[in-house]
């Protein structure tokens, strides 16, 4: 019975991926995706998609999630690659400036350009409290000692400044990359 119940979530979890993938390139495409054509196009019945996501609403709030934490994953990998705290926020101030420029739902999620954030609402907000959320416990992984008002400042310091380089770059990406590096690095007194 187990055994049913772990291939029954593998294919519901497969599905569910297959509709946010579909989604996701509807409204990359400026496409407003309803339930019924997001049914059609991946072979299920919308009753199948409503008890899924709900509805609508849900179905966005849904492709929100994945592609926040897939950013968010992709940031702390690049955190915990590197031994050097200064290493560390380069890379991981690079790999976020990276993936937003390369996948377009996750740049408009955070800047609110394009046809994106219309269809799936906007507000960068959450994402950046996110992202700040997850600096903030890498930081006090690495550095247990330092002062927790300093690690929140850093954290969210860090977030706020790579998301400004996406709606107004100052310059090459590695650089900023190296400035929000710098600037973590004297919050936290180091």
């Amino acid at each position: 019975m187990t055994e049913r119940r772990t291939m029954a979530r593998r294919a519901r979890d497969e599905l569910r991926d297959e509709v946010l993938d579909v989604a996701e390139d509807l409204a990359v495409a400026g496409e407003r995706p309803s339930m019924p054509e997001l049914a059609r196009r991946v072979g299920v019945s919308r009753q199948t998609l409503y008890s899924e996501f709900g509805d609508r609403d849900g179905l966005a709030a849904a492709l929100v999630l994945r592609t926040t934490g897939r950013w968010l994953d992709g940031i702390e990998a690049a955190l915990e690659g590197e031994a050097d705290l200064h290493a560390a926020w380069v890379a991981a101030v690079g790999a976020a400036l990276t993936e937003a420029a390369e996948n377009p739902l996750v740049k408009a999620l955070l800047t609110g350009y394009s046809a994106v954030p219309s269809v799936f609402g906007s507000g960068s907000g959450p994402i950046v409290d996110a992202a700040a959320a997850r600096a903030a416990g890498y930081l006090r992984r690495v550095r247990p000692g330092a002062a927790d008002a300093d690690v929140r400042l850093a954290a969210e310091t860090a977030a706020r400044l790579t998301v400004s380089h996406l709606v107004q770059p100052p310059g090459p990406a590695q650089r900023s990359a190296t400035d929000i590096a710098t600037v973590v690095l004297r919050v936290l007194g180091e």
